[in-house]
This record gives C-alpha cells, sequence and structure tokens, in this order.
C-alpha cells in the first residue's frame, strides 16, 4: 500500500525557444519538416487503445499549400462513436481509482514527452497542418501545451488539497469525485495546446474522454493523442475521434450518461450544443456541465496619453500574427484623433515590412488563413468594407488563394463605430479603426462596451493613471482577460488564467485550477467521532423557574 503524501513542486513555465540562424533548435526543427513532408500519414481513429480503419477518407492539406497532402484520414461512423463511448465508461472505474499521484505523474511524463523528444515534431506538424510560423508554433503547440500538463497536475493538488474546517468531536472532508459519465471534448484548429488540454484536464481529475479534435489540426492533435498514450493514460480514457461533427453530436448528446462538454471553437456551434442539449435533458443520468471559450471581438483602446510604438507593436502582434486567427486577437481599434495620425504612419511603415508566405521560410510573419470557408468569409468582409460609406481600406485588403489561402493585414478605418466590422467575430487578419474625440474618451468607453455581444479580451493604452482606472471600470464586463499597456494575446498558464463571458463563453478559465473544478462531483463527508446517545437536548430538561 502507498501511504506517501505527495507535494507536487511549483511548476515553472517552460522555456520558449528562439530559432535563431545557425542554432540547434532551428536545425532540428528543419529536419522534422522534412520528415513530416517526405511521406503522406495515415491517420487512424483510436478507440480503447486501438487503431481503427473505416475506410471512409478524408485529406489534411498545408493551408500555405492547398494541393499538397500531408495526411489521409479515416472519419469516424455513428457506430464507432458509439464504440468509444463504451471503451471509455469500461475504463473509467479502474482510471478513478487510480490514486492522483499516478495520473499526475502520466501528465507529468507527457509533458517532458513533449518537452524533449516530441518537441519538433509536434512544432513542424502545426507549422505545416495550422500554417504556424515558428515563433507561434513553439510557443503554442510545445510551450503551452506543456504548461497545461505541469500545471494541471499541480492545480490538481492544490484543489484536493482544499478541504473543510472540523469541529470538536467531527472530521470534515469533501471527496473530489469525477463527474458521474464520459465527457466530450471538442477541440478548435488553431491552437494544438487546447487541442491537447481540453481531453486531457477532464482526464488527469479521474474523468473519461471522447474527443472530437478539428479535421484541419489532425497533423498536430494526432501526434498529442500518441504522446497521450505513450505517457501512460490507459486504454479507453481519452479516445480520439475524427470526423464529421454531426455525426459524433448526433451519438453523444442523445446518450444518457454525457456528463460534460469542454469545448473551444465558434459561438454559434457551441449555442447549437447548448439547445441540442437542452432538447434532451429529460433522457441524460445528470445536467451535463457545458464548459466553453467561443468567439470573441476583442478590442485596442488608445487614450490620448499613449505611446505610439508600443501601441503600433500591440496592432501588429495582437491583430496579425497568425493571420488573427485567434480568438484573443485584436479587431476593433478606439483611437484619439490627436494621436491616430502617428500611429497610422507607424503602422504603415511596420505593415510595409512584413512578409507572407510559406511557413518553412522563417522570414515570414504572416502565413495562411485555414482553409477556403475561411478564406471566402474574411474576404466577404474586406469586400463589404471596400464597397461601404462607411468605410474604407487604408492598409492591405488584398488577398490571394492560387496556392495558398493568402490574406493581407488589412486595416479598415470607419466613421461608423457600428460598421459590421467593428461587431462581428471576422477571425482573420482584419482590424477596424475608429477614431474619436479627444475629449469623448469616457463615452467612447461606454460605446465600445456595448458594441460586441462578446467579451473575451481588450486592452487599454495610456501613461495617464486616471485614465486607465476609468478605462478598467468602464469595461470592467468587456473582457475576461484585460490588458494594461499590452496586446490582448498570449496569456500564459498560470499566470493569466484565460476564457470570457457574455457571448465568449463561461469564463471557466482554463490555465488555473477554477478549469479543473468543473471536471469534479465533491461529495462531502462528515464522521462523527462521538455521535450522540440520547436524542433530548439540554434546554428540554425541567428548570424551577418555569414551575
Amino acid at each position: 500500500m502507498n501511504e506517501t503524501i505527495m507535494c507536487l513542486p511549483n511548476p515553472k513555465n517552460e522555456e520558449i525557444y528562439q530559432y535563431g540562424p545557425g542554432s540547434a533548435q532551428r536545425k532540428a526543427l528543419r529536419l522534422a519538416i522534412e520528415g513530416i513532408l517526405k511521406k503522406e500519414i495515415e491517420i487512424m481513429p483510436i478507440v480503447g487503445g486501438k487503431r481503427i480503419s473505416t475506410g471512409d477518407m478524408g485529406t489534411v492539406i498545408m493551408p500555405h499549400d492547398h494541393k499538397r497532402i500531408l495526411a489521409r484520414y479515416h472519419k469516424a461512423t455513428t457506430e464507432l462513436v458509439t464504440d468509444a463511448i463504451e471503451s471509455a465508461l469500461a475504463a473509467k472505474a479502474d482510471w478513478e481509482d487510480l490514486p492522483w499521484e499516478e495520473r499526475a505523474s502520466i501528465a507529468m511524463k507527457a509533458a517532458e514527452l513533449l518537452s524533449g523528444k516530441y518537441r519538433y515534431m509536434i512544432n513542424a506538424a502545426t507549422m505545416l497542418g495550422q500554417s504556424k510560423n515558428v515563433h507561434q508554433a513553439e510557443i503554442d503547440s510545445a510551450c503551452e501545451i506543456i504548461d497545461f500538463l505541469r500545471f494541471n497536475a499541480y492545480y490538481m493538488q492544490k484543489v484536493y488539497s482544499d478541504q473543510p474546517d472540523t469541529s470538536p468531536g467531527t472530521l470534515n472532508r469533501i471527496e473530489y469525485r469525477p463527474l458521474e459519465g464520459f465527457i466530450l471534448a471538442v477541440t478548435p484548429f488553431n491552437f494544438t495546446a487546447i487541442a491537447g488540454n481540453l481531453p486531457s484536464a477532464p482526464a488527469i481529475m479521474g474523468n473519461v474522454v471522447v474527443w472530437k479534435p478539428a479535421t484541419t489540426a489532425l497533423l498536430s492533435n494526432d501526434i498529442l493523442m500518441n504522446v497521450f498514450m505513450e505517457a501512460g493514460f490507459p486504454k479507453g480514457v481519452i479516445n480520439f475521434i475524427p470526423g464529421s461533427g454531426e455525426t459524433i453530436s448526433s451519438v453523444v448528446f442523445k446518450d444518457r450518461r454525457l456528463s460534460a462538454v469542454h469545448f473551444t471553437g465558434s459561438t454559434a456551434v457551441f449555442s447549437k450544443f447548448w439547445k441540442n442539449i437542452s432538447d434532451n435533458l429529460h433522457i441524460y443520468d445528470s445536467y451535463p456541465k457545458l464548459v466553453g471559450e467561443t468567439g470573441g471581438k476583442n478590442f485596442l483602446f488608445a487614450h490620448s496619453s499613449a505611446e505610439v510604438e508600443p501601441l503600433t507593436t500591440a496592432i501588429v502582434r495582437g491583430a496579425f500574427e497568425y493571420q488573427g486567427q485567434k480568438c484573443s486577437a485584436a479587431s476593433r481599434l478606439y483611437i484619439p484623433h490627436s494621436l491616430w495620425p502617428r500611429v497610422r504612419t507607424a503602422l504603415e511603415k511596420a505593415l510595409a515590412e512584413i512578409k507572407m508566405g510559406d511557413v518553412t521560410d522563417f522570414r515570414n510573419l504572416v502565413n495562411a488563413v485555414i482553409d477556403p470557408k475561411a478564406f471566402d468569409s474574411i474576404c466577404g468582409y474586406i469586400d463589404r468594407a471596400r464597397n461601404s460609406k462607411d468605410a474604407r481600406i487604408i492598409m492591405g485588403g488584398n488577398s490571394d488563394s492560387s496556392k495558398g489561402y493568402f490574406i493581407e493585414p488589412t486595416v479598415i478605418e470607419t466613421t461608423n463605430p457600428h460598421f459590421v466590422t467593428m461587431e462581428e467575430e471576422i477571425f482573420g487578419p482584419v482590424l477596424t479603426v475608429y477614431v474619436y474625440d479627444d475629449d469623448a474618451f469616457e463615452e467612447t468607453l461606454h460605446l465600445c462596451d456595448r458594441t460586441s455581444p462578446y467579451a473575451l479580451t481588450g486592452a487599454i493604452f495610456a501613461n495617464d493613471r486616471k485614465a486607465i482606472v476609468t478605462a478598467s471600470k468602464i469595461l470592467h464586463q468587456a473582457a475576461g482577460n484585460f490588458y494594461i499597456n499590452d496586446k490582448t494575446t498570449g496569456a500564459v498558464v498560470g499566470q493569466q488564467p484565460f476564457g470570457g463571458a457574455r457571448c465568449s463563453g463561461t469564463n471557466d478559465k482554463s490555465g488555473s485550477y477554477i478549469n479543473l473544478l468543473s471536471w469534479t462531483s465533491p461529495r462531502t463527508i462528515k464522521e462523527n467521532l462521538t455521535p450522540p446517545s440520547d436524542h433530548n437536548y439540554p434546554f428540554m430538561e425541567n428548570d424551577p423557574i418555569d414551575e
């Protein structure tokens, strides 16, 4: 019997490699890229630890060279989804009975594998399959997923250690049980780290998971699944089910044992999930938990006291890194008349220096958007600005899908603060600027708060402390992650727990212990050490004064 009381060390964030010219890291990454490009990979669903061939095939292509097929994958059938649920539930009893420190060890081993053996491979897969430059891949598919795994193991200990007070003669404790059924994890294309965290966070808390990955991220996600198995997640604890969302949801949402959904994606899809589950409430064994991070219409708000260079850098990095395909990307800028001419000049200069193209050319900051559907949607918004009397394109605006899905970083200036590109999520490299009168600072802050249904990220740029305090107060509910003199992207696990409210999700804060609480069903246990043997209370005894 193991009677050890473990105490995991406080984790540190993974070091970010820089991949400078001539470095060993750069050479290793180049080799990993070449290795993936040498052969076409076959990706299969993994159910109960077994790879399953369905014969119904789909392809994984490079967004920056869409004629190049990287992999072919087997699509899940409804029967296979049913098998995945049964496999998960069959593994449940043994997995949740495993001591927490053993589950922590598995998560920490997965982190070590990604930090070492698989680091360059998963970065290369993310670059090629999701069109990320080397830095964006490194901070995502290496560092952030490593951080999630290490910090979640530590946070699990923190959750379990949170115990109630007790009074003399009693002993109280809380048992943080895993949820009773199975969990559906639905993951996005844009962050490999999120794809790894959504199934693994519930799993390390003793739950079992059916994982539906995005088809446009299968190359890196398949590597993640292999890492999970090599690290020691038992067969059936996480089941990897690529394929149609409708195929998977048609089975999962009708199963009475569904206990939760862990989701990152569009607001429209999450809302549809919520409605489907609501319609089926009468069949479930318990109310399913819905934990979702969805869309954003994130703002940069500049005060007249803001410095030009830091603000310009935040615009470029916050709006255009990874082609604006981050739920946290800056997509609307409020800026005073007095500041705009200087920022516009600096922004024009910065955008003129940006190179766009293939991820294997490390000089390119901007690469391709993910697929033709995204390309057409983003270009549609740009065209609406081009044809509107309320807006004009002042930078960029060009696109080309002949080889890859390339869209220039685009800046739109509008005189209408409710123009469509100020309100609707675009999920591409498009920033809309609204120039306000300097003396309308507070009025425009209220406008910013009311303009969009989302509330994910936002930033205030100012050197005037009173302006910062005012903005923070008025925009109190406008962003779950609020930044002062910094860009709207780049939340770090353990430092800036991530999530927003309103139409941006349930704000369950991935990257902190808060998220792990969602995957528990606490049971309070009270033990009476000296149970009473008489039902009478002292107040019931005779007192002469009452006679």
